[in-house]
């Protein structure tokens, strides 16, 4: 079970897990600083998203510093400003303790280590730290170097099932989102996530958006008939496989 300490700073707070914390001697706001890290020769980019996460070499291990920016049309007025409706509702916060409620149901996701909120008015702007899951390769990049084939599909498919069996939410499942790494298939990026009753029309509509994210890295090149055909189709059979034998073990009432 993940620790949460919750510690005030001038105009915000950090929520952290402790243990992480104590395993590096304390733990350095600073840490939030992407520049920080790159000052040191200690980040690099991550692929995909929209340029605001950064992998870094932590003294608590292979991390990943994510400063939350919106996208879209969104991203011209309101840039990294997040209006204020409390703390609990800090989007940074609300992904910790996801990750760490999916963590134990036993899913793969990263390990929530800390997320940061201040405060500015009516608006704050927010940072998370987590666990990066190496030696994985994103799904883009299986498409771009022709290795998503009907295994990987269905590989994929199965672990869908797992997750949405167990009520988890992904508000942008998309290619850069899902990992493989052996056998294991890991969701990253649970912004806007939420734990929710099993229910066919969510379920529906967070695999049409994998499709629809599929397709525009360019899945789909030799037509979409050959790849519903070669990846599609088995991705789906495994999970109405997987779905049916799950036993959904989560309700509103748990929380």
């Amino acid at each position: 079970m993940t620790q949460v300490t919750v510690q005030p700073i001038a105009g915000g707070a950090i929520v952290l897990d402790p243990t992480l914390a104590a395993q590096a001697g304390g733990f350095d706001p600073q840490w939030f600083d992407a520049d920080y890290w790159r000052a040191q020769g200690r980040a690099a980019p991550t692929p995909g998203g929209r340029g605001a996460s950064v992998f870094i070499e932590a003294p608590f291990g292979a991390s990943v510093l994510r400063h939350y920016r919106r996208g879209g049309m969104a991203a011209g007025l309101m840039g990294d400003r997040y209006l204020w409706t409390g703390g609990d509702r800090v989007r940074a916060v609300a992904e910790f303790r996801l990750l760490a409620a999916l963590r134990e149901r036993r899913l793969n996701v990263p390990r929530p280590i800390a997320a940061r909120y201040r405060r500015h008015g009516l608006y704050y702007r927010a940072d998370l730290i987590t666990s990066r899951i190496e030696a994985a390769a994103t799904l883009a990049e299986l498409v771009a170097r022709g290795a998503a084939d009907a295994g990987a599909a269905a590989t994929i498919g199965a672990a869908l099932a797992e997750f949405h069996g167990a009520g988890a939410y992904h508000a942008d499942l998309n290619a850069h989102n899902v990992l493989l790494r052996g056998g294991a298939v890991w969701l990253v990026d649970f912004d806007r996530g939420e734990l929710r009753d099993p229910a066919r029309g969510w379920q529906l509509g967070n695999l049409a958006r994998l499709r629809r994210s599929l397709v525009k890295v360019g899945a789909a090149a030799a037509g979409e008939a050959a790849f519903d055909g070669a990846f599609w189709t088995p991705l789906m059979a495994a999970y109405e496989r997987a779905l049916a034998r799950a036993e959904p073990h989560f309700s509103k009432a748990d929380t």
